[in-house]
């Protein structure tokens, strides 16, 4: 194993992970400035506001994205697999 093997498997994970966590941090991110915007127009400072859209936006987005999401993740899973043989040389 050398060093670019050692960043090239550290830059597929780290960008696994963005793939995995992006939409998702997107869609939260989306919803609380909706929702603050909402706030501030209409004045209402209730803090369950702020959670209940956001949950279920992250809910339906879930369910719509999981057989995407366990896709990649397996296929990288069976990459790191294969490369077992690779790193016991």
């Amino acid at each position: 194993m050398n060093e670019q093997f050692a960043i090239k498997f550290i830059t597929d994970a780290i960008y696994t992970t963005m793939i995995i966590a992006g939409p998702i941090l997107l869609v939260t991110l989306v919803m609380g400035l909706m929702v603050g915007v909402f706030q501030a127009v209409t004045s209402i400072n209730e803090m369950t506001l702020t959670f209940i859209p956001k949950i279920l936006a992250v809910i339906v987005l879930l369910i719509i994205l999981l057989p995407w999401m366990i896709q990649v993740l397996m296929s990288f899973t069976v990459h790191v697999f294969n490369l077992i043989g690779t790193v016991a040389r």
